[in-house]
This record gives structure tokens, sequence and C-alpha cells, in this order.
């Protein structure tokens, strides 16, 4: 009886690599972006559309902001196809998170450090601010449904508006959340119809001033740097496109980046009319005078504007799962991955619920978050909208220099640089004038 011969050490490293693969292709199949992949292009659109357009497109309703508007509408959507085009630039592969395709332009560990530390700034400083706008949107509706009724601490409400999160953050991935994000995307567009049609329907203020609400220069200037810091808040939605993009299906004959960029036209289309009317409609009627929120401004008909509270309490729900889902990811991937822990219901549920307590907290804690964001925010909000992916596409594709290609990227990183600069100034100077009203547990 003969003896088998042991098999070849090349043997054991196959199937040691193939047991790792294979563990490694079951967590991505765990983790929240890459577990599903059946998304179609109108997830897109719509997914798009609730990451984009902002629960307040009523502070842009002032001269200057309306051409900031227009034109951040414009670049915005340059980079945005540039990021559509980079997901599966390297073929066989799908750049699913925007860490990753930092990686691929800036190095492992350099790329890492880039892009991470301002997605998440961008990622949880919008879930804080959704926080508070759902909760203050909560107490405006009843204060309008019920205004003879005893006065409720805004602090009540983010607990209300929390506690809907703590049950859908339990949703799997961003196609789990597609209805949610789909009654987002609708609200949207209905309250910022209702705004400006309220607005015309009441006309033009009586003594409305359209000239600069600060009278000095300088109170005109840094006014100016702050609706800077607004205006990168309202197209954030770079932080999360390849995250989208990655639940759509992707085949060498069918790229993902068709589908995708056809829902992000009809998304920017949608943006276009909740954005631009508004702004336009606002400072015709308002002027000078109007307040950051133009429902905040409207007060009649009270029962039209406590239903447009409402969905704006709808759209900050669907908002707050889209952007917490990369964080999510983010949080999984290190704890299983890193950490060695067991992917599962129990690891999800205790994560997740954490992340929600936390937001909770800080927008309780700081109910004037928004004003510290126009701040902190400008120094991650630009950079990954505006001009980050210009410097990852020169890096990679190397376009000839001044070619179109090489001066157009080099416009959106010069103006991407000056928005990051100029409007923490203003958003700083806010929170000075602002600092004596300012009040914890509000």
């Amino acid at each position: 009886m003969g003896t088998q011969c042991p098999s070849p050490p090349e043997d054991y490293a196959h199937n040691s690599n193939n047991a790792a693969a294979a563990a490694e292709k079951s967590i991505d199949d765990w983790l929240p972006i890459t577990s599903s992949r059946n998304a179609k292009w109108w997830y897109s659109a719509f997914h798009n559309v609730t990451a984009m357009v902002g629960a307040d497109p009523f502070f842009l309703s002032r001269g200057p902001g309306i051409a900031v508007l227009v034109l951040s509408w414009v670049i915005t959507l340059y980079t945005l196809w540039q990021m559509v085009e980079m997901h599966e630039m390297v073929p066989g592969k799908r750049f699913d998170r925007y860490h990753e395709l930092g990686q691929h332009a800036f190095g492992e560990k350099l790329g890492l450090w880039i892009v991470v530390p301002q997605q998440l700034v961008v990622e949880v400083g919008v879930n804080i601010v959704y926080m508070v706008t759902g909760g203050k949107s909560l107490k405006k509706f009843h204060d309008s449904v019920c205004p003879d009724c005893k006065s409720i601490k805004t602090t009540y409400f983010i607990m209300i508006f929390a506690s809907v999160h703590f049950v859908l953050s339990q949703l799997p991935n961003l196609n789990s959340i597609s209805g949610v994000s789909l009654a987002a995307a609708v609200m949207s567009l209905s309250y910022s119809t209702i705004a400006w049609g309220a607005a015309v329907d009441r006309g033009r203020k009586e003594g409305v001033e359209y000239g600069y609400k600060a009278k000095s220069t300088a109170g005109t200037v840094f006014g100016f740097f702050s609706a800077l810091g607004d205006v990168a808040f309202a197209y954030a939605g770079h932080n999360v496109v390849l995250e989208i993009q990655a639940t759509i299906p992707s085949t060498p004959e069918k790229p993902s980046k068709k589908p995708m960029w056809k829902g992000v036209v009809v998304a920017y289309i949608v943006v276009a009319v909740c954005y631009f009317p508004v702004a336009l409609v606002g400072y015709w009627a308002f002027g000078n005078s109007v307040d950051d929120n133009i429902l905040i401004t409207l007060s009649k008909p009270r029962w039209l504007i406590a239903a447009a509270n409402m969905m704006v309490v709808i759209h900050v729900i669907g908002s707050y799962q889209i952007y917490a889902m990369p964080v999510f990811d983010m949080m999984e991937t290190v704890l299983v991955k890193k950490l060695r822990f067991r992917p599962g219901l129990p690891l999800r549920l205790i994560a997740r619920s954490i992340y929600v307590a936390f937001t909770m907290f800080v927008a309780i804690t700081f109910p004037f978050f928004g004003g510290l964001l126009g701040f902190f925010g400008g120094f991650a909000f630009a950079p990954t909208t505006y001009f980050l992916p210009c410097i990852m596409w020169l890096a990679i594709y190397k376009p000839k220099r001044f070619s179109l290609s090489w001066i157009a990227n080099w416009i959106c990183i010069i103006l991407g640089v000056l928005l990051m600069i100029l409007s923490p100034i203003g958003g700083l100077r806010q929170i000075i004038i602002q600092a004596k009203t300012y009040q914890f547990y509000s």
C-alpha cells in the first residue's frame, strides 16, 4: 500500500488565499455599501436629490447668493460627473467608497488621511444639523397646529425625531432605505414649491429693501463669506455619490456610470427646481429681511406652513439616513476587519444606536450647531465637493497642460480653495455675533 505524497506548499498558499478571499467577500456582502448591487437609475436620482437638497435652501434668497448658487450648481455638476467617471476607471475594480478613490489617487495611507477625516466631518456634521432641523421643524409644526398649547422645549422634539432613527438605522443598506429616500425627495420638491408659492401669493413685503442687510462694508463682506459656507453646505452630495453608485449593478457591456449619470442629471434638474425659484422669489418678496428659512418668515396660511414643516421633517429623516449609511459602513468595517468583531445583528444594533445617540446628544447640547458648521464645515465641504475630485482627476488622468480639461479643473480648484478659506472666516464672525443668544440645552 503506497503512501500519499504531501501537498506542495503552493497548494497550502492557494487554499489559504481562497479562504481569505472568501472571508473578505462574506464581509463585503454584509457591509451596508457593498451588500446590495441591484439599484436602478432612478434610485440614483432620488438618493442624490435627498442628499443634496438641504432643509434650508432658503438662506440663498439674497442677491450675491443667487449668483453663487448658480455658479456652484455648474461647478458641482462637473465635479460630480468626474466622480461618476472615476468609479470604474480601473478595469475589473470598483471604487465603492470615496476614500478608496482617494487611496488610488494619493496612495494607500495618504489617501485615507486626506479623505476620511473630511468626509466624516461632512457626514457627521450634516447628521447633527439634521437632528436640530428635524426637531425645530417638529416644534414649528406643533406650534402652527396648536398655537394656544403649552410651549415645549426644542430638546424634546429632537428626542422625538431621533427615536425614528433608532429604528430606521437598523435597515441594512442603501437600497433598503430607497423608499424613505424617495419620500424625502418628493417632500423636498413639495415644501420648496410651497415656500415660493406662498411667497408669491403673499406678494412683495411693503417697504422691501434689496440692498445688503449689513450697514457697514465689513459686515457686508463677512456676511457674503458666511453665505459661501451655506452654499458649500447646499451641495454636499459628493460625499455619498460613490457609495450610491456602488449599489448599481455593473458589467463591461453596461457599466454603472451610465445609469448613475442619468440619475444625477435628473437629480440636478430637481435640485435646480427646488433651489432657484425659492431663492429668486424669496428675494423678490422679502428682500434682505428674509430669514434663513423662508418658512419661518411665512406664517399664513397656517395649515399650509404646518404641512410644509412636516414635509421638512420627512425630508431630513431620509437625508439623515443617506449620510449616516457611509458612516455605518466605516464603523462596521473597522469593527469587523480591524477589531475582529463578529458581523451580525447585535453588532449592528449596538454600533448604530450609539451613533444615533451621539448625534442626538450633540444636537440637544448645541441647538445652534448650524452656525458652528458654517465655520468648521467650510474646511471639509468645499474640498470634498469643489476641488478634491479635480485634484484626483489631474493626478490620475494627467490631462495635457493648458488643455480644456486642465484649465477647467484648475479653475474649480482655485474657486474651491477660496471657498474653503473665506467661508470659515464668515462663519467665525457669525458665531461671535450670535454668541450672546446661544443657549445650551434650549
